[in-house]
């Protein structure tokens, strides 16, 4: 462990911390941000009201709509001079959401990304390769200096290049990776065109997140890579990466960092607590960010917490990996569909790679799915390159009847020949929809 005196700590005692720096916090942005003190007064609290955990139900939400109503610097609790870096989304559905660190929230930031990748499986001796893309998402930077805190020799390569990827993994010899799933697997699609195996690597373990992903395509990074694939969480609004990893022990739910971060699991249209272990969104207050403290920010994530125990030795809360978000979630025909559940199901289906796209469309008036998928090189060869083959209509048989099996959902499905989809350097576009074009003008 990184540190065994916080991350064995406790309930009462982690507990008992957590108020404290709450009040802190509560305090903080009542003095300093004329948007929460608006919040607060409006409900006729202030931060002497919070005297408890049970009290954070008192405290109003912060949504990502008022981070972009506050673009760019309207929720900073401190004056420029004190803000060390800033970071930002991208924009592309909007105003990008702008969030400032100082001195120390990047101090306490590059200690929670260390101590995640030593519960990875991380060590100080590592050469650690990440191919997280640097800027303003806060993924490159925000796992350089958590390994860069660790000690481990850092290979700051970002994302793309694919090749030259390859070759400073081959060279360099990294133990550790780190970037989204989509584009670790675009690296070790390009290994095996190049005729490499990429289990004769010298990884032994990888960092992924930033993305939805699923168990199955875990099961496909391990195989063709023989690593331990660790899921790592975080959103910029509340630090980036590193808010919770997955121990490389027991991959059993993500650990928490809840000396840092304070969750709630809420019914997303009631906003009422769930029980752990039931599925609801993730809602997070910060508790030692000093340029952005964040009041109950809802994710927009689903998943389910425990508190038990991991077997690892670690006690703070566990959050399962995401069932998928509030705002992903297809509704065809009246059915509810994530995309993460045809994922689930297009990698147990042999003939594919795990590389395909969902376009939505309009078929009449009705909303269909039509599904893209790859086959594999070697069947694509075995048929003699023709996607009419009998063998081709049967797999895209067999997967418009699991489609509509497991998701309940009649989907279209459009066979591509092997390597024909877009591949990311970075997050995968999974769901293109084309239902509202933007006209021509």
């Amino acid at each position: 462990m990184y540190n065994p005196e916080i991350e064995t700590m406790n309930r009462k005692e982690l507990e008992a911390l957590q108020v404290v720096r709450l009040q802190e916090t509560v305090k903080r942005v009542y003095e300093n941000v004329p948007f929460y003190k608006a919040k607060f007064d409006e409900l006729g609290i202030t931060p002497e009201d919070i005297l408890s955990l049970d009290d954070l139900k008192k405290l109003p939400f912060t949504m990502k709509k008022d981070l972009r109503d506050q673009y760019p610097f309207g929720l900073f609790a401190v004056s420029m001079d004190e803000v060390n870096r800033i970071h930002g989304s991208s924009g592309t559905s909007g105003k990008p959401t702008v969030v400032g660190y100082t001195k120390n929230d990047i101090s306490n930031w590059a200690s929670i990304v260390a101590r995640a990748i030593v519960t990875a499986g991380g060590r100080k001796s590592d050469i650690f390769h990440n191919a997280y893309g640097y800027g303003l998402f806060t993924g490159g930077l925000g796992l350089h200096y958590g390994a860069e805190e660790l000690g481990v020799a850092t290979v700051p390569i970002s994302g793309g290049n694919t090749e030259r990827q390859i070759t400073v993994i081959n060279d360099f010899k990294p133990r550790g990776i780190c970037g989204t799933p989509s584009y670790i697997l675009n690296i070790v699609e390009n290994m095996e065109q190049m005729g490499m195996d990429p289990r004769e690597t010298s990884l032994e373990y990888g960092i992924f997140g930033a993305e939805p992903w699923t168990e199955e395509m875990r099961a496909t990074l391990e195989k063709k890579l023989d690593i331990k694939a660790i899921d790592i969480y975080g959103l910029s609004e509340v630090m980036g990466p590193g808010v919770a990893i997955e121990c490389i022990e027991a991959q059993d739910g993500l650990h928490i960092a809840d000396d840092h971060f304070l969750v709630e699991v809420l019914n997303p249209k009631s906003m009422e607590p769930v029980e752990d272990g039931q599925d609801g969104e993730l809602v997070f207050t910060s508790l030692t960010k000093e340029a952005l403290p964040i009041i109950r920010y809802r994710t927009g994530d689903i998943a389910s917490i425990t508190r038990e125990k991991c077997k690892c030795g670690r006690t703070h809360t566990r959050m399962s990996r995401l069932k998928g978000r509030t705002d992903d979630m297809l509704i065809i025909r009246g059915v509810n569909v994530f995309p993460s559940e045809i994922e689930h199901v297009l990698l147990q289906i042999e003939g594919l790679v795990p590389n395909y796209q969902i376009h939505l469309i309009k078929k009449g008036s009705l909303d269909s799915v039509e599904l893209h998928v790859e086959i594999e090189k070697q069947l694509y060869l075995e048929v003699g390159e023709d996607l009419g083959h009998a063998d081709i209509q049967k797999l895209k048989r067999n997967i418009q009847h699991q489609m509509k099996s497991s998701c309940l959902v009649t989907m279209n499905t459009i066979i591509n020949k092997p390597g024909s989809l877009p591949r990311s350097d970075g997050k995968a576009k999974r769901v293109i929809d084309k239902r509202n074009p933007v006209p021509v003008v």
